[in-house]
């Protein structure tokens, strides 16, 4: 049995222990909606408790076996791990039955749809932060990490929301918002080739086998797995009986393909067997198939009777899905993979892939034998559409022929359609095979209809004094009329601001730098001044100090940050609102607390030694990187985060320009024989 505290966690709104509310559940969070999707992942939660509990079992057994010599024992250890095996067995059945259940996720529409094939989100455990973020707030920035209570509360209400994302657009705005969010814990509180020390558990999205890394970038590449799982779901659930609804799914699918293909490209050796890349290899090629399949359906929605050349645009759309599906078959029968996938997803596959060259070759004998072909201007477009429409040359006589002539034209009809009907038929085959497709009432209305169509059509073209034998009709060429796009998704929409902003600016205040305890300086105005020049915003950087001068005497030196002035707290404040600060000081003496940065790294030197040089600094981005500071809402989706097993690229790093960077300078009546030009004499 499941662990009671864990199913009620996978149950619990965002709020304390008990479940009590401070507010209202965060927009996009359905944690208690009594959807059969929902009811669904409740129950794919508790078989994944129970798969972690016989694994654990598992591995306590197969230590004892190894360890022990007494016959005995072993033989009881063998009879155990034989009992604990079988009950995994059972478990991964019941978990693949219910990632088979594919109709769940359907539309609620009436209209008859070939059904898609959607994802299941990764399930997760709770994980405390609190204790380690106020450990580390206190020990390298100084601070009470009670003062952060609140900021840790939100953090923590977030990933608790995130785990049950409602389907819809607020539900992935929801999974971004915490996968953007993940940028600002990394820098804020994990050192350079260090992590949190607390452990993410992801359960496997098919298996349910646990796992688990202390690795931060764990944790945001399985968020931003289940933001493609939670596009397969909205793409699955359109109405495709209108031109929206298909756009819709085709925009959902390739949203979903583009998330896929990202964690694919950035990570590697992944801790899961969802997260590999054979595996997301075979989910980009699904998800591909299902926008081409959307495409296939939009197209005959827009398809105009007796229209010869748009019938055998349709054919040739269909013969491109069955491509794309045959592909898609291919890469789950090949190992790692086909030990993996449910049977249930390469059945349908393999279905769909002969479902839709039984298509193909339909709407080719109703081009044949239904369509008008008057335009007889039109003729040399039709003879060149006819040329690229079959692989092979049909035999018999010439094409011009055929064009013109109807009982030809008859003839080539109905050796498609007993093609169609041939695929047809082994795509009932195929589809009674496996009993949890036999329990999806609508595919199998599909294949049934389809296939009396085509019965019914090549009735009533065959004629009692045919003597000819019915010909091959040669395989259809694909093509299609929209080519599906792999689409990364677009993080930068979510806005976000960092939970912990109150700890100073990104550009000081982060885990890869130190610095010196807070020093309090108390400058006296003497004729010529404080004795010093300010450059930059958030924090206020200490460009210049007069020798002998007054700030020089009382501690200050170049390249500290000023943190607050008379305890005014100003590590976000701007330069001008500093200067203004300092001008509007009355007492001749004004006590200011600094900070000295000791950067941790090399390169971080050299960006100190920039922003000392220039009054304009650049920060490096890599291509998930899009960075803005500041505490306007801010919007993040950077790599840097990813230590785990993160695939190097060769191309140069983008640069942005960092709001930080952009910096002026002042001076308070200080004699330097020369200034900068960036610099302005107070």
């Amino acid at each position: 049995m499941s662990e009671p505290e864990e199913d009620e966690a996978v149950l619990r709104p965002p709020g304390d222990q008990n479940g009590n509310q401070g507010g209202s559940i965060r927009k996009g969070s359905d944690p208690l909606s009594q959807t059969q999707r929902s009811k669904l992942q409740h129950r794919r939660a508790r078989i994944n408790q129970q798969i972690n509990k016989e694994m654990r079992m598992r591995a306590g057994a197969e230590n004892l076996f190894r360890a022990t010599n007494n016959h005995k024992v072993k033989e009881t250890v063998a009879l155990e791990l034989s009992f604990v095996n079988s009950n995994l067995q059972l478990l991964k059945e019941e978990l693949e039955e219910l990632n088979s259940s594919v109709e769940v996720y359907q539309t609620d529409s009436e209209s008859i749809s070939v059904p898609m094939i959607p994802l299941g989100l990764k399930e997760t455990k709770e994980v405390d932060l609190t204790t380690v973020l106020k450990d580390y707030i206190c020990e390298h920035y100084g601070e009470e990490g009670s003062l952060y209570d609140n900021e840790i509360a939100e953090l923590m209400d977030l990933r608790q929301a995130m785990r049950t994302p409602s389907r819809n657009e607020a539900g992935l705005d929801l999974l971004m918002e915490y996968y953007n969010q993940l940028y600002f814990l990394d820098n804020r509180f994990i050192p350079p080739n260090k992590n949190l020390g607390v452990y993410f558990h992801w359960y496997d999205s098919l298996t349910g086998v646990p796992s688990c890394q202390r690795a931060l970038a764990f944790e945001k590449g399985s968020v931003l797995f289940n933001i493609g799982a939670l596009f397969t779901q909205i793409g699955a659930r359109q109405d495709r009986a209108n031109a929206q609804g298909i756009e819709n799914a085709i925009d959902a699918f390739q949203k979903a393909a583009g998330a896929f293909n990202y964690l694919k490209e950035n990570f590697s050796n992944a801790p899961s067997l969802d997260m590999s890349v054979p595996s997301l290899n075979m989910l980009v090629r699904l998800m591909i198939a299902q926008v081409q399949e959307c495409v296939f359906e939009k197209v005959v929605l827009l398809l105009m009777s007796d229209d010869f050349l748009a019938y055998l645009k349709v054919a040739q759309e269909a013969a491109r899905v069955a491509d794309v599906y045959s592909l898609v078959y291919q890469t789950m029968t090949q190992p790692p993979v086909k030990d993996y996938v449910p049977f249930s997803w390469v059945t349908m596959v393999q279905v769909k892939s002969e479902h839709f060259k039984a298509l193909s070759h339909y709407y080719a004998a109703v081009a044949f034998c239904d369509s008008e072909i008057q335009d007889v201007d039109n003729m040399h477009e039709i003879e060149k559409a006819l040329i690229q429409f079959h692989i092979t040359m049909p035999e018999g006589p010439s094409l011009s022929v055929v064009i013109q002539d109807l009982e030809e034209r008859r003839k080539l009809g109905k050796a498609h359609l007993k093609k169609a009907i041939i695929k047809h038929e082994e795509a009932m085959r195929i589809h009674s095979l496996c009993k949890t497709l036999r329990k999806i009432d609508i595919l199998q209305e599909v294949l049934s209809f389809t296939h009396k169509r085509s019965l019914n059509k090549y009735s009533e073209i065959d004629h009692e004094d045919d003597f000819f034998e019915t010909g091959e009709a040669p395989d259809i060429h694909p093509k299609t009329q929209q080519k599906p796009e792999i689409k990364t998704p677009n993080f930068s929409r979510v806005k976000v601001t960092d939970i912990f902003h109150r700890l100073g600016p990104l550009s000081v205040f982060s885990a890869k730098n130190k610095w010196s305890p807070p020093r309090k300086v108390r400058l006296v105005k003497g004729e010529g001044g404080f004795g010093f020049t300010l450059r930059g915003d958030s924090p206020i950087l200490i460009a210049g100090v007069v020798p002998n001068g007054s700030a020089a005497n009382a501690g200050l030196r170049e390249g500290d940050y000023i943190i607050s002035i008379n305890s005014q707290d100003c590590k976000w404040s701007k330069h001008a609102e500093v200067v203004q600060m300092l001008k509007g000081i009355s007492e001749e003496a004004v006590d200011i607390s600094v900070i000295t940065v000791h950067m941790l790294d090399q390169q971080s030197q050299m960006d100190r030694k920039s922003i000392l040089l220039t009054s304009t600094g650049s920060l490096s981005s890599d291509k998930e990187n899009i960075r803005c500071r500041g505490l306007a809402n801010t919007t993040i989706n950077t790599s840097l985060l990813l230590p785990w097993n993160k695939k190097k690229t060769n191309g140069r790093s983008k640069k942005t320009t960092d709001s930080n960077s952009k910096r002026s300078s002042s001076a308070f009546n200080l004699p330097f024989a020369t200034f900068r030009e960036s610099e302005a004499m107070y």
